[in-house]
């Protein structure tokens, strides 16, 4: 795989939770094929729809794009009564977060199932 894109693996069910796993750099090339692999599958994740949960451990980059449409998805999702966060941040996109305080805007979960877990509880 190229270093300056990103790939959207099959989206998979953990738990009754839509898991989306982009891998690679989210910059300013990949920001733009996430937010497009996004679109769809964000139409769901609405109130009464499963939670969407995207897993970020194959990420090793952001850049501010990348950070902008995960911003734009979850408030997307929460415009529309649904439920979003990220999972298995790797340490430097984990930084990333922490500096721009998204940890503060979105949930952000150790791992998948523990995010899963969160996201389905009543």
């Amino acid at each position: 795989m190229s270093d300056d894109r990103v790939e959207i693996l099959p989206v998979r069910i953990v738990s009754g939770v839509t898991v989306v796993s982009p891998q690679g750099r989210i910059d300013h090339t990949g920001a733009p094929r996430l937010s497009a692999a996004l679109e769809p599958i964000l139409k769901g994740c609405k109130a009464g729809g499963p939670p969407l949960l995207l897993d970020l451990s194959g990420v090793d980059y952001i850049s501010s794009m990348g950070l902008r449409v995960l911003v734009v998805a979850s408030r997307t999702a929460s415009g529309q009564g649904g439920k979003f966060g990220v999972a298995a941040l790797q340490p430097l996109v984990q930084e990333v977060f922490s500096i721009a305080r998204l940890n503060l805007m979105m949930p952000c979960y150790v791992e998948v199932e523990a995010g899963c877990a969160q996201l389905t509880a009543p």
